[in-house]
């Protein structure tokens, strides 16, 4: 699944929330030249949201060290190509983050452009996800979250996922300030 149009993907789970049907949005695997571009989108995205740290934007920008790693994503314009927005995932087989467990998928550092919010781009690509996740046989997609990521935790819960507080944990910053990591599933 290298390059889906919402238009031609299968529909998923449509009682807990499928994206909605649309040929305008393309979901590809980033090319290597848009690597400074995906880090500026994602830079941007969650700048326009939440105060975040020196240590947390250096992490968001390492789109090319992700890259390496593991699979970075991007929701583009069909008619335009503009970057839109951007999700990565593991390599088949890996795990990104410690909230994975064996035959889940998990993702992170899902961004939208703040100028492509509300058209629904954040759910196409957790859609796209869901999708993946089901060709390589998971069980169950997870995620972590920051406490002030709200409306990201309304997207999750609107597309069926569930806390699992079992999972959760404190991160303490470098100034002694400290959250709740907080974990989301959904079962496939």
């Amino acid at each position: 699944m290298n390059e889906i149009t919402a238009a031609s993907k299968p529909i998923l789970d449509a009682p807990t929330g499928s994206a909605p049907r649309r040929d305008d949005v393309v979901v590809r695997l980033m090319h290597p030249e848009e690597t400074d571009e995906v880090a500026e989108l994602s830079v941007a995205a969650y700048s326009a949201s939440y105060a975040i740290g020196d240590g947390y934007r250096a992490d968001i920008a390492a789109v090319a060290d992700r890259a390496r790693e593991h699979e970075v994503w991007v929701a583009a314009d069909a008619a335009t190509g503009a970057l839109l927005g951007t999700v990565a995932t593991p390599r088949a087989g890996r795990t990104m983050s410690p909230v994975a467990r064996d035959g889940e998928l998990d993702f992170r550092l899902l961004a939208v452009a703040p100028d492509a919010r509300r058209r629904g781009i954040g759910e196409t690509l957790v859609e796209h996800v869901l999708g993946l996740a089901r060709e390589r046989g998971s069980e169950r997609v997870v995620l972590n979250t920051g406490p002030e990521m709200l409306g990201a935790h309304r997207l999750y819960e609107r597309l069926g996922f569930e806390r699992l507080p079992e999972r959760e944990h404190t991160i303490t910053r470098p100034d002694g300030s400290s959250f709740l990591l907080m974990a989301y599933g959904r079962t496939l």
